[in-house]
């Protein structure tokens, strides 16, 4: 009985003799067995895989549509109609000119335009004729001259016609030379404008062709930015789809994270349009640079999502996952009550006093980690299960501060 009473009178002893500096109030927490989920969180923008871009191949006015935007089509289905009017004309005009110089070429390829090749054939055949006639003359008159039955001035007068007949046969053969020569060079003309013709003519019969815009395959017409009675240049854009029940998020991850990323790690989908919706996929090609997004440094990590419901339109931005590693039954820390320092890691655990009674203490414990999810930390050693730790509040901790709990929590 005497004893009981000394050891409550003790007691009483000790309460009042810990209360006499005050304590510094904290809260504490017992960490607890988890299955932890290491990843990586961050933002992303959703992009058609094989993406159909239609342009305007000519400056025109939109006829007619045919679809509205978000509509699923089939390959060959005509979409939209543009105004091809003038070039149809100009189509026209150029077939002509390709028949006229079709005929250009045939009739320089024959030796010239037929009546002008034929009077300079005649020309020169009727001056050699003339020339050789003069010179046949000549002969006679030359052997009457020996028998007295020619003068002097006949055979004078032959020769002056003969000489200039010779003269006229040389320039008509320079003619035909000439004429010769220029329907060469008619027919190289000829062979290039035909070829220029025909080039034009296949330009304009695509830009008539292009003025039905129709699906090249089967898909989801995502991008209708143009509407009937449009002006639009060559180049603008006219429509955009694609098969988009897979599709690819172009993830943004900030440097510090990219040391951890590998291919075909799952991923997790969210939009906050849809917030009760999710969408898996899987990292498909790593990022190999850092660039600037924003004010942040990020690599682009190309991720490949199953989109069966067609729900994940393009060009929407979305929410990113990245599931790294996962552990099942460890001892998990949150990761407020761990604390950095020279790039080890520590806790504050709280030691009671031997008898349980007055103020508590505590000890900076190193510890080391494993993986870590948004909220907590994989004790790896430097703990014990049922060991509790200091949380960080108002007050500095340190190593053998007395302090009094007065929270706990399971971690």
């Amino acid at each position: 009985m005497i004893s009981l009473l000394l050891a409550v009178v003790a007691a009483i002893f000790l309460v009042w003799l810990s209360g006499r500096k005050p304590a510094a109030k904290i809260s504490a927490v017992t960490p607890t067995r988890e299955n932890l989920v290491s990843s990586i969180s961050s933002n992303g923008k959703v992009e058609p895989i094989s993406p159909y871009v239609m342009r305007a191949q000519l400056n025109t006015f939109v006829k007619k549509i045919y679809v509205t935007e978000g509509q699923t089509v089939k390959k060959g289905q005509l979409l939209l109609e543009l105004n091809v009017k003038e070039v149809s004309a100009q189509l026209a005009d150029t077939r002509s000119k390709l028949l006229r110089a079709e005929d250009d070429l045939r009739a320089a390829r024959a030796g010239g335009k037929t009546d002008e090749a034929a009077k300079v054939a005649g020309d020169l055949t009727k001056a050699e004729g003339e020339r050789d006639r003069l010179q046949r003359n000549h002969d006679s008159l030359a052997r009457l001259a020996e028998g007295q039955a020619a003068t002097k001035q006949d055979i004078a007068a032959n020769d002056q016609a003969l000489a200039n007949a010779k003269a006229e046969v040389t320039r008509l053969l320079a003619v035909k030379q000439e004429f010769d020569r220029q329907a060469r060079l008619d027919a190289e003309r000829g062979e290039l404008q035909v070829q220029q013709t025909l080039s034009e003519m296949a330009a304009l019969e695509d830009k008539v062709n292009n003025g039905q815009i129709s699906a090249p395959a089967d898909g989801t017409l995502y991008s209708l930015p143009v509407r009937a009675g449009d002006f639009v240049k060559l180049g603008d854009l006219l429509a955009e789809m694609a098969d988009l029940h897979k599709v690819r998020v172009r993830a943004f991850i900030d440097e510090p994270d990219l040391g951890g990323l590998e291919t075909d790690e799952p991923v997790v989908i969210t939009w906050d349009a849809l917030p009760n919706r999710s969408w898996a996929g899987k990292t498909e090609i790593i990022p190999k640079q850092v660039v600037p997004h924003g004010t942040r440094s990020v690599g682009e990590l190309l991720c490949g999502v199953s989109n069966d419901k067609i729900e994940l339109l393009p060009n929407i931005n979305v929410n990113v996952r990245i599931n790294l590693k996962a552990r099942s039954n460890v001892l998990a820390v949150p990761r407020g009550a761990v604390a950095t320092e020279g790039g080890r890691r520590f806790v504050y655990v709280v030691l009671k006093n031997e008898l349980g009674v007055g103020k508590s203490r505590l000890e900076k414990r190193e510890i080391r980690v494993g993986i870590a999810d948004a909220t907590s930390y994989e004790v790896m050693s430097g703990l014990q299960e049922g060991e509790m730790v200091a949380l960080p509040g108002d007050t500095d901790l340190h190593d053998g501060m007395a302090v009094q709990v007065v929270n706990t929590n399971a971690a």
